[in-house]
């Protein structure tokens, strides 16, 4: 399942993926919140916390296609990645070299740094 994260920056289409993350979950949530954001601001500056495990989402051809299609549909700007999972870092490095913009992978401790970078650029300083 997938639900937006209430308390993100207003210029940040964030979002929390739990359980099994299926196509639906991108149709009817992610890909009307992104069109929403990027008719506001002309960008999109996107976060994914992933708060499952790899075999309940699909990194499969699904959700290639939903965010290859994604591509087309806005400005991508930056893209943060939230997990502990190993292989996720593959996963988004693939992705920086196919779409537009910023693609940053963060550890779940760090999230409220990632908010910060997607919504800012720039990382808080320690």
């Amino acid at each position: 399942m997938i639900t937006i994260i209430p308390d993100a920056p207003e210029n940040v289409a964030a979002f929390n993926a739990t359980g099994e993350v299926t196509k639906e979950d991108f149709e009817n949530l992610v890909v009307p919140h992104v069109k929403e954001k990027v008719s506001e601001y002309n960008e999109l500056n996107y976060l994914l916390y992933l708060d499952t495990d790899l075999d309940n989402f699909t990194m499969g051809a699904w959700l290639q296609d939903a965010l290859l299609g994604l591509k087309n549909l806005t400005k991508w700007n930056r893209t943060a990645i939230v997990t502990d999972k190993e292989g996720v870092q593959n996963f988004t490095d693939i992705f920086s070299v196919l779409m537009p913009g910023e693609f940053k992978s963060f550890p779940k401790e760090n999230l409220y740094n990632a908010l910060y970078w997607c919504k800012n650029g720039n990382e808080v300083e320690a």
